[in-house]
């Protein structure tokens, strides 16, 4: 049998291992700098403020059926006569509600609301946009 021989050498480590200490910092440093953003995301919202009272107009209709035919308040439209009906609703501040018939071409749909972005029309609303049935 051997004897077990102390060498001078074997003295054991006064000094503290850190290794699990940079490991546990990096893994909170990690986690700090993932939370920040959402912690400083913010998104303004405009939201109405209380006091004044909306006047009660009534909105305007403008629909195009399948045919791509324009009316206003269901009175038949001229392509001509839409962006002065735009500039008077714009000057009374009035909402403007947009339907579209579900046959009707996009391309004339997306022709309308080109003349309705440009006319700088804000209070928009479409209408008849309820889910398919089967």
């Amino acid at each position: 049998m051997r004897k077990f021989v102390p060498v001078a050498d074997a003295a054991p480590i006064g000094a503290i291992n850190v290794t699990p200490f940079i490991d546990v910092m990096l893994v909170l440093l990690i986690v700090m700098i993932l939370s920040m953003p959402m912690v400083t995301h913010k998104v303004p919202v405009d939201l109405p403020q209380g006091g004044a009272a909306l006047p009660d107009d009534t909105p305007h209709r403008l629909a195009i059926d399948r045919d791509g035919a324009l009316f206003w308040d269901g009175a038949r439209l001229a392509d001509t006569a839409l962006p002065g009906k735009l500039a008077a609703l714009r000057s009374d501040a009035a909402v403007l509600q947009l339907q579209t018939d579900p046959e009707a071409r996009y391309d004339r749909f997306d022709a309308v609301l080109a003349t309705i972005k440009r006319a700088n029309i804000v209070k928009l609303g479409f209408v008849g946009n309820q889910p398919l049935s089967d």
